[in-house]
């Protein structure tokens, strides 16, 4: 079996700058690790992960909790976009990914951080878990590097990571009131989740900056899920007033909104104008094809690995929260109202 006695022996080099270059460490010249990486490969030399971790007291392995609660997993576009960029990036750097099972455990290994630090990963992801999971403060205050997305949590080791979701709903309540609507309703989580929380304010701010009419009959409950979408249009359409434009929290629900419209013989865009968020890969296929708020979903996954590389990398690096831009995809599911036409 080579060793990296082997390597060092081929390269004039000692064993300490073999161990420094397969470990990382950048305080090696250029030509020193090209040389020492090349007859690695040539020796087909493969380290063993269990001296290595020894040796640099890193597993090489990042949790992962995902929590399905809206009972769709990993095949919603969103979670599926983003822990493809996060794989791709934190794999680029060596490391391999440990998805934690959604599953009881026993009392003791219950918990988030008793999870990860049975596992012994060397940082952890969180996404898709409710916002109020009373597991979640313990981890965000222990010392494990972790990045949590669209959940407001921060602590000495643990970042924040999000889109601008205010931003993105004050965008489409803007684009709806350019067009000419006055009377605008909100299909979507109000509380359960950071994200909908946000796309409710932004909502809220822009109607206010504008002056246009807030109706709490007109904001409807939702869990980003179509048939929670087509539900919430369902009970519009029995309102007495109806509004001439509908804002959904996600691309999904604007979908199950529109179905539920033309089960009514409503056309989009003629009788009632819709917005979604998201901008999902189906959003661009449906007829008609749905004007929405995109979120920049691999741009977060990278950016999640980047800081996470960043907590393992630097133990006094100082958590960070950070914003995604958002931006308005127009296409054909907004018209004028009625009375402009």
């Amino acid at each position: 079996m080579t060793t990296i006695y082997d390597i060092a022996k081929r390269a004039g080099v000692s064993a300490a700058t073999v161990s420094k270059v397969l470990n990382g460490y950048r305080d090696v010249s250029v030509a020193t690790r090209l040389k020492v990486q090349r007859i690695t490969e040539e020796l087909g030399y493969r380290p063993n992960a269990i001296a290595r971790s020894l040796a640099t007291k890193r597993t090489m392995c990042i949790g992962v909790f995902f929590e399905d609660y809206v009972n769709v997993g990993l095949r919603h576009p969103f979670f599926s976009d983003l822990i493809s960029a996060f794989q791709d990036v934190v794999g680029r750097q060596g490391y391999d990914v440990l998805f934690f099972a959604d599953r009881q455990l026993e009392e003791a290994l219950s918990g988030f951080e008793a999870r990860a630090r049975h596992r012994e990963v060397d940082g952890v992801l969180v996404f898709g878990v409710p916002r109020r999971d009373p597991r979640l403060p313990e981890l965000a205050n222990s010392q494990i590097p972790c990045v949590f997305v669209d959940l407001d949590l921060v602590g000495s080791r643990a970042s924040y990571l999000t889109s601008d979701n205010v931003g993105g709903a004050v965008a489409a309540v803007r684009y709806l009131a350019d067009c000419g609507h006055r009377e605008i309703a909100f299909f979507g989580d109000q509380l359960a989740t950071k994200p909908g929380q946000d796309r409710l304010i932004g909502y809220q701010q822009e109607l206010r900056r504008r002056s246009l009419p807030f109706h709490p009959e007109w904001v409807l409950k939702g869990d980003f899920m179509e048939e929670s979408g087509y539900q919430a249009a369902c009970r519009l359409l029995d309102c007495a007033h109806r509004p001439t434009a509908v804002f959904c929290v996600s691309d999904l629900m604007a979908i199950g909104a529109i179905r539920a419209f033309r089960e009514r013989g409503m056309e989009v865009a003629r009788d009632i104008s819709v917005v979604g968020f998201d901008d999902i890969t189906l959003a661009r296929y449906v007829t008609p094809g749905l004007t929405t708020i995109r979120q920049q979903r691999e741009e977060m996954g990278s950016k999640a690995a980047a800081e996470l590389l960043g907590l393992i990398a630097d133990p006094s690096k100082l958590p960070s929260i950070i914003t995604v831009p958002t931006e308005l995809v127009v296409r054909e599911t907004v018209g004028p109202p009625a009375h402009l036409r």
